[in-house]
């Protein structure tokens, strides 16, 4: 199967701009917190923060930062506590939506995410209204600096679900427990950088629209996305 990865569409737009960039920076040093918190800080005991530490990698985010996040967690005496919330709901034309925050205030996360939906005509659901819609799979996405039968057999034999071949790249789904199994299987074989590298969400299926209602979506998706507390807006919105 051949495209356009929307992986890799996602990854130059955060990064076009200092501001966004560092917006996306600050999120991530946030799950980094939470997965460094109460432990030694050591990513190879640490499943959880490894998978982290490899989705800031793949944003570009700089060494220094994400030593400071695990430092922090680890050293801190008392900090920040955040609470998990998951809000489910719903865009233009029937889109699915899940919108997963870190907050040290449920009430101002609450009131910012059901504005930020209302200003856009979407509307929150309950809980499990549209998580069922999701799966959670690693997702990797590079280059094609390496040969296609190679990609392909290194990352099935160690577990990936699903190797799609784009236009200029790889895109390779993972059950999320063998995620750092198949990164490990690339790099052995040469792959040095990654254009997207992260435990995420995946919609089981996607919702065509037309250009205008798509466009409505996806202003109230990068409307949510600039609430510092979001961390992720899930969706399935064809891209």
């Amino acid at each position: 199967m051949s495209g356009h990865s929307k992986w890799a569409t996602i990854h130059r737009k955060k990064g076009e701009l200092d501001a966004q960039r560092g917006k996306v920076f600050q999120k991530i040093a946030k799950e980094i917190y939470i997965a460094a918190k109460g432990t030694n800080g050591d990513p190879d005991s640490n499943p959880s923060l490894r998978a982290v530490i490899e989705k800031a990698r793949s944003n570009n985010m700089p060494k220094d930062n994400i030593q400071k996040a695990i430092d922090k967690a680890v050293g801190g005496a008392g900090g920040e506590e955040y609470e998990s919330i998951r809000y489910e709901g719903y865009a233009s034309g029937g889109v699915a939506l899940m919108i997963d925050c870190l907050t040290d205030n449920r009430n101002r996360t609450a009131m910012l995410v059901r504005s930020t939906l209302t200003k856009k005509g979407g509307n929150l659901g309950t809980d499990g209204s549209v998580s069922y819609l999701f799966e959670r799979k690693g997702v990797i996405v590079i280059d094609k600096s390496i040969d296609e039968d190679t990609i392909m057999m290194t990352a099935l034999d160690n577990g990936a679900l699903d190797v799609i071949v784009n236009d200029d790249s790889y895109e390779i789904y993972t059950p999320a427990n063998d995620f750092l199994k198949v990164k490990d299987s690339l790099e052995a074989i040469g792959v040095k950088e990654f254009i997207t590298s992260e435990i995420t969400f995946v919609p089981n299926n996607t919702i065509e629209l037309d250009d205008e209602t798509s466009e409505k979506v996806i202003e109230l998706i990068d409307m949510l996305e600039d609430i510092d507390d979001v961390q992720n807006v899930y969706h399935n919105l064809s891209m």
